[in-house]
């Protein structure tokens, strides 16, 4: 396979939603994975923790946020889309939760009073290198944030209900082509001050 370009791999990019029945081989996880950690942190604080969830262990998770749906359900809440996101992840043969495990540094707290809002742009980092790792070889990428209705079951069902979940990336070999979607034009969300 041919590594693109990082412009490429950028314009290529597609969230996805579809994917096919096929195992993704360890060395191209962690291919991702190496490439991931090379994304830039503040302070070099590097906060990310990635949990990796293949078969068998995915049916479990399935069937936790099957469970979380439907008790928003009873309680007539608003689970947004909840349903349809799990059914993405019951398709993907990966999904990565990232997770923030970052404790404040020993500083005073005028330095950084907002070192939780800097941790979790680092983390945001590595979440969109993982997306452009995984398309420059060749995989499909989802970006979830719908997890984060069931974060206090998940951190405790994967074992770190202290720290803070992100997002989860589901990934896998695309099985559909989606078209790019509308993007402003860069001038019209562009202020120059010179």
């Amino acid at each position: 396979m041919t590594a693109l370009n990082t412009l490429e791999a950028i314009a290529r990019r597609r969230s996805i939603r579809r994917f096919q029945e096929r195992p993704i081989a360890h060395d191209l996880i962690e291919q991702v994975l190496a490439a991931t950690v090379l994304a830039p942190s503040a302070k070099n604080a590097q906060p990310w923790r990635f949990i990796v969830v293949e078969q068998p262990k995915r049916a479990g998770l399935i069937q936790m946020m099957h469970l979380k749906a439907e008790n928003f359900k009873i309680e007539t809440m608003n689970l947004g889309s909840l349903e349809w996101t799990t059914r993405v992840i019951a398709q993907a043969p990966v999904t990565i939760f990232i997770l923030n495990t970052c404790p404040p540094p020993e500083v005073p707290q005028t330095a950084y009073k907002d070192w939780d809002f800097v941790m979790l742009q680092s983390t945001g980092a590595a979440i969109q290198t993982m997306l452009l790792a995984a398309q420059d070889l060749g995989l499909g990428s989802l970006w979830i944030c719908d997890v984060l209705y069931a974060s206090t079951e998940i951190l405790a069902w994967i074992g770190h209900p202290n720290d803070t979940l992100v997002a989860a990336v589901s990934l896998g070999y695309a099985a559909e082509t989606p078209p790019t979607r509308p993007r402003h034009p860069w001038q019209k969300v562009t202020e120059w001050l010179a």
